[in-house]
């Protein structure tokens, strides 16, 4: 039976007649993406038509997800609210914290003991107030929410940018930062810019060595990293029909690299299928019900270009396999081309491992397809010439697939069976056979592969694939290896070509599981105590950031002038710092560490001011925090892509940072700094970048006017004297000017609630 049917019952109930309203006020017919957004409104039934990209919407999600590495800084805010329970379903899932090692028992055994003051902490809270707690080890967020909690025409949000994953279930799923997250759990409205609208349509049916991942996989080398960015993308069409539920999650998943909102399918057959198989049939029968109004109308995907901002239509008879990479996840490569695009680029042809997995890749069915060419590796004797990790997405994925003799494939093969967790994909990984900075290559079917991504290495040249083919390339040892049509030489001598991949949509025998992980949380929690040492070094109670102040605006120090790409692992590393996402002052030392600056193209070595002196970028801002002096943060384009890490925007608020000026911002990194009561804002004139010197002192001229639609004008003053008027815009609305004013959306918070 389903987690929480009776409020799902609820969301049914109220579509059909909000979806109905919301076609008589727009008075067209409605993709799947508008009728989930209207019937999801704050208010209740649709009054007005909204903008696509213009208007800010209120929102009220159905539930809430949280993994331990965010959950940590979420509920240390949410522990400041005043709230005795959370306001929606909210549950928290241990999946970061476990590095990959060894293997399953002993890195799980590991994390527990390393880790245990946070997951104490985790459930503690969880216990109080009111939410469902997954155990470490009881699998990766996303797999999990799909297995149990998703449900089509539902909207939930997490603290994960890979939230979107549930829109394989017909959900529009959205990745945010703890703080949007704390509002919903506060029982707040939760605030979006209404989407704009991109339609995929697939025709045909995936064949041969074509997997769901390589659709992603085309789609990010068509829009690249920001092309999704403040969109939603609907897949749709015969050719998505064809596609598993979780095919469908996997495209989904990856949706977050080309910077959308979320991702999403209406509700067909093989949702169907994935719900009664993970024992929800309840919400299979409820969903047949208005099977109609969980997908988009008929007219809608008979013209698409009518109702979409923009439309992509994919072959699937037709796609080719691809590998994207290296160092961004929209470099798309046919793989029988990538073997001469190496060559040419100078990257390593010598593939040192396979990883297969994360929340991405690691259903039932991707480990079937994978286990099929691992199969014909043991009987074609073909021994692997890279080493093989294997991350199962759930412990119910792990249990039946053991049951089932997959993971014994692998193991057969020399893999490494990981913990149920997402280990190397975010830099939880304790790779032996590397040290330093060697360059080198590795496979995965992960979703990001930036630099130092998985391994902390900024030479390792990460590309991304299906698991069908990680296994291939594995097998061969060479990026240039090409399953369609090359041949390898067995421990024999003989010539072998391998088959193309089989796999099973799902278990045959159903799935199995003996715990899943699940700990349910008292019905009253009021006696729980939350306990957080005060010498802790991995948690630490939260102080509320005080308002910025209009005269802290006047002679404000340029920090570090970033170039290039600027992600939220730039600013602030996973890896060895997942270990003080609790403690805001600890992990503050990682900040911008990994920014290029762009006067010396060196990471972490920036100018200070006051000294002439170089060094770490934290260290100097510490130094101008202790002086009392703000600083700003210039940046390119899409910065803060990436996760949807809060820390990125909260640690430099800690240390004094009071703006960021780029030249545009991924969606939810841009909100996020919004809440933490910074300022966010963007180059009316992208050329202006090319004004900031290294030695420059910004002056917020018209600070006092801050207002929606309003420019503010920076004067920099350079080390000569000389100076330049910079007009910057920004995005705020009123309400968000109120965060501002209040020194962070949370400050809002408690002075209502009070």
């Amino acid at each position: 039976m389903a987690f929480d049917i009776d409020m799902i019952k609820k969301v049914y109930a109220q579509m059909t007649e909000r979806v109905d309203k919301a076609r008589e006020i727009t008075g067209k017919p409605l993709t799947l993406s508008e009728k989930i957004l209207y019937s999801h409104l704050w208010d209740g039934n649709p009054n007005k038509a909204f903008q696509r990209g213009k208007d800010y919407v209120d929102f009220a999600p159905d539930r809430i997800a949280c993994q331990d590495a965010t959950a940590q800084m979420a509920l240390l805010q949410f522990m400041q609210a005043g709230k005795k329970t959370v306001a929606v379903p909210t549950t928290v899932h241990c999946d970061h914290l476990i590095q990959a090692k060894q293997g399953a028992v002993p890195d799980l055994k590991r994390a527990n003991e390393t880790s245990n003051e946070v997951f104490d902490f985790l459930e503690s809270v969880s216990n109080k107030y009111g939410i469902g707690f997954w155990r470490p080890g009881a699998g990766i967020i996303h797999q999990v929410v799909l297995e149990n909690y998703a449900f089509p025409g539902g909207m939930m949000i997490g603290t994960d940018s890979h939230t979107v994953n549930a829109g394989g279930l017909g959900m529009v799923a959205i990745g945010v930062g703890g703080a949007d997250a704390v509002d919903v759990m506060a029982g707040m409205a939760w605030e979006l810019k209404f989407p704009k609208l991109i339609g995929v349509k697939l025709t045909g049916e995936l064949n041969g060595w074509t997997a769901s991942k390589d659709v992603i996989l085309k789609v990010a080398g068509i829009l690249t990293v920001k092309g999704g960015t403040g969109a939603i993308v609907e897949y749709f069409g015969p050719g998505a029909k064809n596609l598993s539920c979780t095919g469908k999650g996997t495209i989904c998943n990856m949706g977050a690299e080309i910077g959308a909102t979320t991702s999403t399918f209406g509700y067909d057959d093989s949702m169907e299928r994935f719900l009664r198989a993970t024992d929800r049939e309840d919400i299979a029968d409820e969903a047949n019900k208005i099977r109609p109004y969980l997908t988009g109308d008929d007219e809608v995907y008979e013209n698409p270009e009518k109702y979409f901002d923009q439309v992509i239509e994919i072959d699937l008879n037709t796609l080719r396999p691809h590998l994207n990479g290296p160092f961004t996840p929209d470099l798309a490569t046919p793989v029988g081309e990538l073997g001469e695009k190496a060559k040419k680029n100078d990257w390593p042809i010598k593939v040192d491992w396979g990883l297969i997995g994360s929340c991405t890749n690691s259903s039932y069915e991707d480990l079937t397809r994978a286990a099929s060419i691992a199969q014909q590796a043991i009987d074609k004797k073909l021994v692997p010439k890279s080493d093989f990790g294997i991350n199962p997405g759930s412990e119910q994925i792990r249990f039946t697939a053991q049951r089932d003799g997959l993971l014994n494939v692998f193991e057969n093969l020399g893999a490494t069976i990981f913990t149920n967790a997402c280990g190397p994909c975010i830099g939880q990984w304790d790779r032996s056979d590397r040290k330093g900075d060697e360059k080198n290559t590795i496979v995965h079917s992960f979703n990001r592969n930036f630099s130092k991504r998985a391994d902390g290495n900024p030479n390792t040249h990460a590309f991304v694939g299906s698991p069908e083919m990680v296994a291939a390339i594995a097998i061969s040892g060479r990026l240039d290896f090409d399953p369609m049509n090359d041949t390898l030489i067995n421990e024999d001598g003989v010539e072998v070509k391998l088959d193309e991949p089989v796999g099973l949509e799902l278990p045959p025998k159903g799935f199995e599981v003996d715990d899943n992980g699940y700990l349910a949380p008292k019905e009253d929690g009021s006696s729980v105590d939350v306990k957080v040492a005060n010498d802790s070094e991995r948690l630490e109670l939260l102080e509320p950031f005080l308002p910025i102040k209009d005269s802290e605006l006047q002679g404000v120090k340029l920090l570090i002038k970033a170039f290039g790409k600027c992600t939220t692992d730039h600013i602030s590393m996973a890896g060895p710092w997942l270990r003080y996402r609790g403690h805001l002052d600890n992990i503050s030392n990682n900040t911008l560490i990994g920014a290029i600056n762009a006067f010396n193209k060196k990471t972490n070595f920036v100018k200070n001011q006051f000294t002439g002196e170089y060094g770490g970028v934290p260290d100097v801002q510490r130094e101008y925090k202790a002086k009392g002096i703000k600083t700003i943060v210039v940046g390119d384009h899409n910065y803060g892509e990436g996760s949807s890490r809060e820390h990125a925007a909260m640690q430099p608020r800690f240390l004094g940072v009071a703006a960021v000026l780029v030249k545009s911002f991924a969606r939810i990194h841009e909100t996020n700094l919004k809440k933490q009561g910074m300022l966010g804002l963007t180059f009316a004139n992208e050329a202006d970048y090319d004004l900031i010197q290294e030695d420059d002192t910004f002056n917020f001229v018209d600070i006092a006017d801050f207002a929606e639609n309003k420019p503010l004008t920076l004067e920099v003053v350079h080390a000569d004297g000389s100076k330049d008027i910079i007009k910057t815009n920004h995005t705020y609305n009123d309400a968000q000017i109120k965060w501002y004013h209040e020194g962070s959306a949370l400050n809002l918070i408690k002075k209502q609630n009070a």
